[in-house]
């Protein structure tokens, strides 16, 4: 069983995935529609406004176009969450990477956006569940 949990703070992906790790776990790995469902729900219910958005653990910082999630597995495109033109490696500036994918409410839903990695934004953590500090699946 898997336990979640969502960052008070901002910080950019690095930091934030430091923090998950520094807690025994990481950036969420999204691999079910039904760890999405459940997310999107718990999304929502931490939201404070509608910009506040969420890091998962999911980047192309290796290799551009190859997603990968944190625990070195590829993204099952089968099984994305992406929102409308998504992945469109836009934003961030000239100089900058849009490597880290986060989540934002588009519409209803929570969908998945590519970003600049060093943008400052909430993350969402994922750690085996030992306690009953947070919820678990």
């Amino acid at each position: 069983m898997n336990c979640y949990f969502f960052s008070n703070y901002k910080s950019t992906w690095i930091e934030g995935r430091d923090s998950c790790r520094g807690q025994g776990g990481d950036l969420v790995k999204i691999d079910s529609r039904e760890k999405q469902m459940l997310l999107e729900r718990k999304v929502k219910e931490n939201m404070i406004n509608d910009k506040d958005w969420f890091w998962i653990g999911l980047t192309d910082s290796e290799k551009e176009g190859s997603w990968v999630w944190v625990d070195g597995s590829p993204l099952k495109e089968s099984l994305s969450f992406w929102g409308n033109n998504e992945p469109d490696g836009q934003g961030g500036g000239p100089d900058s990477e849009v490597d880290c994918v986060r989540a934002i409410k588009e519409g209803n839903s929570i969908k998945w956006f590519d970003g600049y990695c060093k943008q400052s934004l909430r993350s969402i953590c994922e750690k085996i569940a030992e306690t009953q500090l947070c919820f678990c699946l």
